[in-house]
């Protein structure tokens, strides 16, 4: 495995752990982690790249090793994190940018509201949350409201086996020796000698604000750097979308909205779920490599 340094940095009132891989002074390319994630999660993609590069990727706000917030978690604060980070190590040069899941709807959205930052951009299974109606607020709202009073709370783990079990669980094509790798990352153990999952429990919390998909694909209409689109065959997203037929209508349709890119590169990935940056690395990293190259 190639090693990792930490740096801890100060992002609009958040103490942010940024993940470092590679010589400070290679091309940089930023990694940004989904869900219930963290940075770590990307070790086998960036030890499968074949070129040289010093790869960014932070923990986001509540999850990992970066602090928690107060409470709340609003989609526009990662779109501000990102623009501070790219500030701090990019402040002139426009970046090469890769978002899996979460990470990779927040690039989308940045590179169309901030196109001149952006000269790359590689999206890993980026293409959304379900379409929600107006009428489905009363009860999204009605759901916040009586669980923002609560306490909600993350399960513990007798031994970091048992989260590795965990893990394999959400994924059944991670094998033993990575899902040790990541259970040390994903969770740690606390002053009871129990393991703990790295994210805030405010997480879990249902978002009082509806996914509104066209705003997405106007910010999405506006990227002009070239964009890598990578899928899983197998995606355990996918049936959100509705049936299979139906899930390729709609993501072709917001594919679609990416017409003012220089370019737009689509690959689906065999074998693989959602999580394919751990699924088949190899795979994806040669694609980013030719990609970016």
């Amino acid at each position: 495995m190639k090693s990792s340094r930490s740096e801890f940095l100060a992002i609009r009132s958040i103490q942010y752990h940024i993940r470092h891989w590679g010589d400070a002074n290679a091309p940089k390319l930023f990694m940004l982690h989904g869900w219930m994630d963290v940075s770590a999660s990307f070790q086998f993609l960036v030890d499968a790249l074949q070129r040289d590069w010093h790869v960014i990727a932070p923990d986001w706000r509540g999850f990992g090793l970066s602090e928690y917030a107060a409470k709340s978690y609003w989609f526009p604060d990662y779109l501000a994190d990102l623009d501070t980070i790219l500030q701090h190590y990019s402040p002139t040069e426009s970046v090469n940018l890769l978002g899996h899941s979460l990470g990779a709807n927040v690039a989308g959205m940045y590179a169309g509201v901030r196109p001149g930052r952006i000269k790359k951009l590689v999206m890993l299974e980026g293409f959304g949350m379900p379409t929600t109606q107006p009428d489905e607020a009363p009860a999204r709202y009605a759901a916040w409201l009586d669980e923002v009073q609560g306490n909600p709370n993350m399960r513990s783990y007798a031994t970091s086996q048992q989260v590795a079990q965990r893990l394999q669980k959400n994924n059944p094509r991670l094998s033993d020796e990575r899902a040790a790798f990541l259970a040390q990352h994903w969770a740690a153990k606390n002053d009871v000698g129990t393991w703990d999952i790295q994210a805030d429990p405010w997480h879990k919390l249902p978002n009082p604000n509806l996914y509104r998909i066209e705003e997405v694909m106007a910010c999405w209409q506006a990227v002009t750097a070239d964009v890598l689109w990578i899928e899983a065959k197998n995606s355990e997203l996918l049936p959100r979308m509705g049936s299979n037929e139906q899930a390729r209508v709609e993501i072709d349709r917001r594919v679609a909205h990416l017409r003012n890119a220089t370019k737009v590169i689509q690959l689906m990935i065999e074998n693989a779920g959602h999580m394919l940056q751990h699924d088949q690395p190899e795979i994806v990293a040669h694609a980013i490599d030719q990609f970016l190259d």
